[in-house]
């Protein structure tokens, strides 16, 4: 297979610890990471290298699992094994914590920003998802906590657009809620995966949604709205989610994370075999059942498991990745011709 995928540069993050998660500000100029050092690190471009230019730690008693930016970019909020969920703001000399975000019974898993910038939600090994509020004095109200999931939650991530939330569970479910009367509701299950689900991703349209599972697939979830063409029943008023496609055979461990560009399409995965995989979706494959192929493997990405993957918004083909050695690398993926 050509080389599809190219190391532009590595970079030590978290040295002597595991790097866990990855984000990229809106505006794609800074990257934040976090790891078991019970740090973030926030990263900006130098040259044809990439540097950090702030490190936040001091929020956190125990390993960060996950960062999100908020969709203004003014704000960076990381989930702990501490059992909170840390608000920081930009200024001009660094980050400050404005918020602690308490209540879950032990490790927070995940934190995501819905588009709106007002609200947050954070899942956790309580198996529980909250959904807090934020007004104009910054300050933060848990409005909602959803037991839906019977295990551990792994990960939760807003729609593009809409107030809809999903997230992946060690039920081996995906679940997706909304707002109903004042309060949040799991309006669909997805059902399918054999083992624990690790994350989820929507595509640029937030039509399709794309699952990573310790099953070793990737399943991709199209929405069927009620009086859809296809014919798919719906119950009530809500869509119906149908799998329309599953990879598999490709990865021979755990997927950690998958992550959906929305600039080009392609679905990049992270996997505990050491590698990262890049899938596009065929041109010719049909809107019900479409078709993936895989245009690029690394099989020695990093020197042990790749725990996250994730496109920069901006800049088209720019791939960063983070493993549990510490470190990130930053890739330029180019589609192979022919594809």
């Amino acid at each position: 297979m050509p080389e599809a995928l190219s190391l532009l540069c590595r970079v030590p993050a978290h040295p002597e610890s595991r790097c866990w998660a990855l984000a990229w500000s809106p505006g794609g100029a800074l990257l934040a990471s976090c790891g078991g050092d019970r740090a973030v690190r926030v990263w900006g471009r130098a040259g044809s290298s990439w540097t950090c230019r702030a490190v936040l730690g001091d929020g956190h008693q125990r390993t960060v699992r996950r960062v999100a930016w908020s969709p203004c970019g003014s704000y960076l909020a990381s989930a702990s094994f501490d059992g909170t969920t840390c608000v920081w703001k930009r200024q001009e000399d660094g980050f400050e914590c404005v918020a602690t975000l308490e209540g879950h019974e032990n490790e927070v898993k995940s934190v995501a920003w819905a588009p709106s910038g007002s609200l947050l939600a954070t899942c956790s090994r309580d198996k529980s998802v909250w959904v807090w509020e934020v007004d104009e004095e910054e300050e933060y109200e848990c409005v909602s906590v959803l037991n839906a999931h019977t295990q551990d939650v792994k990960h939760v991530v807003w729609h593009p657009s809409q107030e809809l939330l999903a997230s992946a569970s060690y039920d081996d479910t995906v679940r997706l809620y909304r707002e109903e009367e004042d309060d949040w509701v799991c309006c669909a299950t997805l059902e399918g995966h054999d083992s624990t689900v690790w994350a989820v991703a929507f595509d640029k349209e937030g039509e399709r949604l794309a699952s990573v599972s310790d099953d070793r697939t990737l399943r991709v979830w199209r929405r069927y709205h009620p009086g859809n063409q296809e014919g798919v029943v719906c119950s009530g008023t809500d869509p119906t989610w149908k799998c329309v496609c599953t990879l598999s055979g490709y990865h021979s461990r755990t997927i950690y994370d998958v992550s959906w560009c929305h600039l080009t399409g392609a679905l990049a995965t992270a996997c505990g075999d050491d590698a990262i995989r890049v899938f596009e979706e065929s041109p010719t494959s049909e809107e019900a059942q479409p078709t993936f192929s895989l245009t690029a493997h690394v099989p020695r990405a990093h020197s042990q498991d790749v725990n996250g993957v994730a496109w920069n918004p901006k800049e088209p083909g720019l791939l960063a990745s983070c493993s549990d050695d510490g470190d990130i690398a930053f890739w330029k993926y180019q589609r192979p011709e022919g594809c």
